[in-house]
């Protein structure tokens, strides 16, 4: 089982999505377990505060060093593991499936969730394994990112989506995007469902979803294939497209 504890001052955000859908099912099926922390209670001082003015000046609070040391090393001499431990922070790497592959086969994972200016230096240096950004873009605090990750790890857990083949299909996982999908009816207001998908030829569907993968990533993602392989039947395709533009 996986474990996946949080350090955030707003324990209360995480109920609802630890509560429904995926995470939820994955927490029944004793996939994971989840532990949320204030670390406000670790905080050394009569008044619980956690954050402090930046040596130097400057705008905004900066996080304790002592809460966060204190409350990773409580986690580690409970669980005696030595967990990845996550920093959520716009400096950190761009978030990605092969990320979420990498952390779904961790068995302790410890999420740091800030809400100031910044961290204190030596949480980085000292205490932090990795340090993960959704986007190019800044949050009120870490926990969003942190529910978009757990979310993303949670799901490659074995046996959480019932279907085995369902994380590999996933956009992303092959590196490239996802092909269309579609259901019942087969004609729907004379939009009618590909032919090769209803064939009944697995050697059909396969190469029109191979290629018409290959097709989305190339029109909506094509920073993607810089890092992927193509194989001689994939380039042509793509030699086609670009001459059909």
């Amino acid at each position: 089982m996986m474990r996946i504890d949080v350090l955030s001052l707003f324990p209360a955000m995480f109920e609802g999505i630890f509560g429904e859908s995926i995470l939820k099912k994955a927490y029944e099926k004793e996939a994971v377990s989840y532990n949320v922390i204030n670390f406000r209670e670790y905080a050394d001082n009569k008044h619980n505060q956690v954050d402090d003015y930046p040596y130097g000046g400057g705008a905004g609070m900066v996080l304790k060093p002592q809460p966060i040391f204190d409350a990773v090393d409580a986690l580690r001499n409970e669980k005696q593991s030595k967990p990845r431990v996550v920093l959520m922070c716009p400096q950190g790497e761009r978030y990605t499936q092969q990320k979420a592959e990498e952390l779904a086969k961790e068995e302790h994972l410890v999420f740091i969730c800030g809400h100031y200016e910044g961290y204190d230096e030596r949480i980085r240096e000292h205490v932090v394994t990795d340090e993960i950004s959704i986007g190019d873009y800044v949050l009120t605090g870490g926990e969003l990112g942190a529910m978009v990750v757990i979310d993303s790890v949670v799901r490659l857990l074995p046996g959480v989506l019932g279907n085995e083949d369902s994380p590999i299909q996933d956009s992303f996982s092959s590196g490239l995007l996802e092909h269309p999908h579609y259901t019942r009816p087969s004609d729907f207001r004379g939009m009618k469902v590909p032919d090769e998908l209803i064939s009944g030829n697995h050697r059909l569907i396969d190469e029109w979803r191979e290629k018409e993968s290959l097709r989305r990533t190339f029109e909506r993602r094509p920073d993607l294939l810089e890092s992927y392989t193509l194989t001689d039947r994939q380039k042509a395709w793509i030699e086609d497209w670009r001459k059909s533009k």
